[in-house]
């Protein structure tokens, strides 16, 4: 009997909160990946960021997806702020894609463009991930960024299309 108590209250047990409020609470927005999405950020300029559709995802558990226009130039060496988008990086659970935003030849922002958000899973992992990678590539300016626990696929899209991204800007 006790057994059967064990397993009762383990599988009740509500292990999440909800990403609303961890989005909410780090003011941050964290966008969406489906299979019904093929979105590619559009740069102007020497380059232009390509995605491929996530494979294996439902397009109903997804919230949508979000493509975002950059600007994009082929000097990093002005003063005017230049953003460049990454490659969209196809990892196990759906692509992810980085923006970073450039002034003199320093990295000021990194935000995501693509990140998986297909399940509650995804929404906790990464709403709570997401703002630590964009930190971290901020302050080292480069991908060599550490990995948070739990978020391993998240952080190796992640530094894969932000060196591509930094290669763009030629830092």
């Amino acid at each position: 009997m006790s057994t059967l108590t064990v397993l009762v209250l383990l599988f009740s047990y509500n292990t999440s909160r909800s990403s609303t409020a961890l989005v909410a609470a780090e003011g941050r927005q964290v966008t969406t990946t489906s299979k019904s999405s093929d979105s590619t950020g559009s740069t102007s300029g020497s380059s232009a960021a390509s995605s491929t559709d996530s494979a294996g995802q439902d397009p109903s558990a997804a919230s949508g997806s979000t493509s975002s226009a950059g600007s994009s130039g082929s000097s990093a060496s002005s003063s005017a702020a230049k953003t460049y988008s990454g490659d969209a990086i196809m990892t196990r659970y759906g692509n992810v894609q980085v923006q970073i935003t450039v002034k003199n030849g320093k990295i000021t922002a990194a935000d995501v463009l693509q990140v998986p958000m297909n399940d509650r899973h995804d929404e906790m992992i990464n709403s709570m991930a997401v703002p630590v990678y964009n930190d971290e590539a901020v302050s080292a300016q480069s991908a060599q960024i550490d990995v948070v626990s739990g978020a391993t696929y998240t952080w190796q899209g992640y530094t894969q299309s932000l060196q591509s991204a930094i290669d763009q800007a030629h830092l």
